[in-house]
């Protein structure tokens, strides 16, 4: 089962009862300061690659958060 987030403003289905890091696993918003793609490395909230900001709560790691329907992500990109 789906549901809908807002990831930087626009609309994504994503699948019910995962962390926000799988949800955004591949997604082309998540970059390094150089540029290059950034992703959860350890995925246990100890390297803190996948801080993003959830419902205006900034270095959220996405690793530890669950998606629920209607929230908004922001990546800094």
């Amino acid at each position: 089962m789906k549901l809908t987030i807002l990831l930087n403003g626009q609309r994504c289905e994503v699948q019910r009862g995962i962390t926000l890091a799988a949800a955004l696993a591949g997604s082309p918003s998540r970059r390094s300061v150089s540029g290059k793609p950034r992703a959860a490395l350890c995925g246990m909230g100890i390297c803190h690659e996948c801080r993003v900001t959830v419902d205006g709560h900034a270095q959220q790691r996405a690793c530890q958060v669950l998606v629920r329907e209607g929230m908004e992500v922001e990546c800094e990109a």
